[in-house]
């Protein structure tokens, strides 16, 4: 169980591992979060069945949306914060985009590597302060 939990920890990473990971890992697990968090969210909001939550959660994480996320996001966010972002965009990853342009593809996985970077580093605040602009955004452009 102490392996498990020390695993877990995300002190254990430390600045050399974040430095060193690559962009696509950082979006790898920012793409769970960004999921988890917008599932909780609409099932707290609305009061519906599965399939139709899963609907409604799929307006706010399909590549489109993501990528119109970030542009309307990129003028609030810091100088390093957009470097994570653009690293994210510009890494070849080993999968296509099924429902999606590849611009809005590739500014998706730049959307999701900025979560997984703040979310190792400890920036759950941050995290979350992102992840309302977003629904905020999402929910504007319905």
């Amino acid at each position: 169980m102490e392996e498990f939990l020390n695993l877990l920890n995300l002190k254990s990473i430390g600045e050399e591992g974040l430095r060193t990971m690559s962009p696509l890992v950082f979006a790898y697990i920012g793409d769970a979060i960004y999921e988890i968090y917008i599932r909780t969210y609409i099932i707290n909001k609305y009061k519906l069945k599965v399939n139709e939550l899963h609907k409604m959660s799929t307006d706010f994480v399909k590549a489109e949306s993501q990528s119109k996320i970030v542009h309307a996001l990129e003028a609030e966010l810091t100088e390093e914060e957009w470097k994570i972002v653009k690293k994210g965009r510009n890494q070849k990853s080993g999968t296509a985009a099924k429902n999606a342009s590849i611009t809005d593809y590739r500014y998706a996985t730049g959307f999701e590597c900025l979560l997984g970077y703040l979310y190792l580093s400890g920036e759950k605040e941050r995290v979350e302060e992102i992840i309302s602009r977003a629904i905020e955004i999402i929910e504007e452009s319905n």
